[in-house]
């Protein structure tokens, strides 16, 4: 269940951290919090109609519900996100904006609500399936502090972000600005899950040391004849009831080994140690490390592409196409449809490529048996008794660990030909390198995207469709109309400009720049059809009038030329001559075409 909310979980941080608070809630208080209410409250509900009937289809269809249910809670929580506002009301826990991590909690928080929901209706078809007894408060509290793991990480460095955003120092600040700045960051990071991070952990699940004995004894032996080292502990997850094991930390210091009381009471002495010699083997091929390796390739390939993204989207007819029939402005459109993108993109990393390197990683841990007890027989009997004492899951799939049965009969296959495990180990490592190469090769080309070269020709389609948008909100500011007959007339799409220009002039007469644009392109259209200089001539006038000053009284000038009037002309240009003496010369070509060409050459 883990791996599977490790993706929840990413797409709650994604949504509620690329999510803008509102200026004014979509929804007022009044009408919000009663719809928020019940949706939370029908919510409860479904999730025990659907419970009930899990106990009487055992646990692969209690799992079915598990995730069909998780799924619904980020679905509703995103709704809780857009539709109700969520981040408008948090937004006071970030302090004034000083510590946004704090808002982030809020929304986790939230979300924690929606799964405990879940957990509560979950407690009795999961007692009648798996044969355990359990208190609401303890298998929600298990269930809390099992996923905390998940987000402790994010929350730690967005706390370490928040703080040194405070710090100061602006030389600092300029270093953590640079790419410098975020190698310092992610050697943090690093540093906190090395040192921190299993402590932190190992206090949140409140897991205890072995105690001095035999089978502590056993399995130190056990651990040194492998070369190596750790402190064991009880891990009492699910009240130490749930059938696992597991390792954490990196450094031998900080490194545990961690046992559920309720498996070491179901396994002998060799069995233990092959589970012992999986956790082990995590170790030896360095897992835990490349885990963080597979993050950060996300993070650094998800981090290039925010820049070159929205460019290509601009880039794309389609983009339009969906402009014009969709309710919402073209810069809210262009962020949902970057963010959508990442997110997709997020789940299918995580799902399938995140999870092929997770199932190949047990099956290598699985495999180190033969190295530490020369046979797979141990590990086949835990596990053939883990299944069964679950809740019979051998058959069960699993898309981060491969299914148990799937695991044993790999295990069986290698019994019988041991050159399958050096196969599987030349197949791990191939597939990283194919990975490093590919995420490097990205990261290069990425660096060489002409930014502006994927957007050229659509900037002023974006920008025409943005005024658009801003003259549906506001049909009554003449700006908008100003500005997109501005941008028209820069496209040579002239008549589009003209049309936009008069409605402009109707709402705003004493425009001077509206009155002067429009003369100016009556007397210069290049389709000669739309030029009108006697209408030309009434706006240039206007314009004068309103305000004198070189470049206004250049379009009369070319006026009275287009009209016949050239001794008006020439008198106007000496004006504009008189206004504006640093642009003599091109005041005296003027006056010189005047008397030289007429207006229809």
């Amino acid at each position: 269940m883990i791996y599977a909310n490790l993706i929840y979980f990413l797409v709650v941080i994604f949504v509620f951290s690329t999510a803008t608070a509102a200026q004014k809630p979509l929804l007022s208080p009044f009408v919000g919090l009663p719809l928020l209410a019940g949706m939370i409250y029908c919510f409860y509900r479904i999730s025990g109609r659907w419970f009930s009937r899990a106990a009487m289809r055992g646990s692969r269809f209690y799992f079915s519900i598990e995730k069909k249910l998780s799924i619904l809670a980020v679905i509703l929580f995103a709704v809780c996100v857009f539709v109700f506002d969520l981040k408008y009301y948090f937004k006071p826990f970030s302090l004034g904006g000083k510590l946004p991590v704090l808002e982030n909690v809020a929304g986790l928080a939230m979300f924690f609500l929606l799964l405990s929901l879940i957990w509560i209706q979950a407690r009795p078809a999961y007692q009648s399936i798996f044969n355990r007894q359990y208190t609401v408060t303890g298998f929600v509290f298990s269930n809390i502090k099992n996923n905390v793991p998940i987000v402790l990480p994010w929350l730690v460095l967005s706390l370490v972000f928040d703080l040194l955003a405070l710090l100061p120092s602006p030389g600092f600040q300029k270093m953590l600005a640079s790419p410098w700045g975020d190698v310092v960051l992610f050697l943090i990071f690093i540093i906190f899950l090395a040192l921190f991070f299993p402590p932190m952990i190992r206090r949140i699940w409140n897991c205890r040391p072995m105690e001095p004995g035999p089978l502590r004894e056993q399995i130190e032996a056990f651990c040194q004849r492998q070369n190596f080292s750790s402190e064991i502990l009880y891990w009492p997850l699910f009240e130490g009831q749930v059938l696992t094991a597991g390792i954490m930390g990196f450094v031998p210091r900080f490194r545990y080994l961690l046992v559920t009381p309720a498996l070491l009471s179901v396994l002998d002495r060799e069995e233990l140690e092959s589970v012992v010699a999986h956790e082990i083997g995590h170790v030896k091929r360095l897992h835990l490390l490349l885990y963080v390796a597979l993050f950060l390739g996300f993070s650094l390939l998800t981090g290039l592409l925010t820049q070159p993204l929205p460019y290509t989207l601009l880039g794309c007819e389609w983009f339009y196409s969906l402009l014009a029939v969709v309710p919402v402005s073209p810069d809210g459109l262009l962020a949902f449809l970057s963010s959508l993108f990442v997110l997709v993109l997020m789940i299918l990393y995580f799902r399938f490529l995140f999870g092929y390197f997770l199932r190949n990683f047990e099956r290598q841990a699985d495999l180190y048996v033969f190295t530490a007890q020369g046979t797979a027989r141990p590990l086949i009997r835990s596990f053939e008794k883990i299944a069964a004492m679950s809740g019979n899951i051998r058959n069960q799939k699993s898309w981060h660990h491969f299914g148990i049965g799937e695991r044993i009969d790999f295990l069986e296959l290698c019994e019988q030909d041991r050159r399958r495990i050096k196969l599987h180990d030349r197949k791990v490592y191939v597939s990283l390198v194919a990975y490093f190469f590919l995420v490097s090769a990205a990261l290069l080309l990425m660096h060489r995207v002409d930014v502006k070269a994927l957007s050229a020709g659509y900037e002023a389609r974006y920008t025409g469709a943005v005024l658009t948008h801003k003259l549906q909100q506001d049909p009554q500011n003449s700006l908008w109309l100003q500005l997109l007959g501005d941008l028209m007339q820069k496209e040579d799409m002239e008549q589009k400009a003209i049309a936009a220009y008069g409605k402009s002039l109707a709402l705003s007469p004493m425009n001077v720049e509206l009155n002067n644009n429009l003369a100016w392109l009556l007397l210069t259209a290049k389709d000669r059809s739309l030029r009108d200089p006697a209408r030309a001539l009434e706006l240039a006038r206007a314009a004068v009038m309103l305000k004198e000053n070189g470049a206004i009284l250049d379009t009369l000038a070319v006026a009275f030329w287009a009209n016949g009037l050239v001794d008006d002309a020439l008198e106007t240009e000496h004006r504009a001559l008189r206004i504006d003496p640093d642009n003599a010369a091109y005041y005296q070509g003027q006056m010189k075409k005047f008397q030289e060409k007429s207006w229809d050459d």
